[in-house]
């Protein structure tokens, strides 16, 4: 599934709308991106797939804080980090 593991966001679903003013439904996908991360409390480097409001999340309140709160808040879980060496 297309979800940020920090931030748990999703895929929205609305509308285009045309100049006459019809409506048609289509997704409005979300920022990801795959980024390595280094996880010094671990010594080693993840991958994780985040939006771009997860990576601000990130640089505010550092990786391991917002790894603990998306676990406890079910958007990721600890084996559905990949590691690297």
């Amino acid at each position: 599934m297309r979800a940020c593991q920090i931030t748990g966001k999703t895929s929205m679903i609305g509308n285009n709308v045309s100049h006459s003013l019809r409506r048609t439904k289509r997704t409005f996908g979300v920022n990801l991106f795959k980024k390595k991360f280094y996880y010094p409390e671990e010594d080693c480097w993840i991958v994780l797939r985040v939006s771009g409001a997860g990576l601000r999340v990130i640089n505010r309140i550092g990786l391991d804080a917002a790894l603990r709160k998306a676990v406890a808040k079910g958007y990721t879980d600890w084996k559905d980090i990949e590691i690297i060496g």
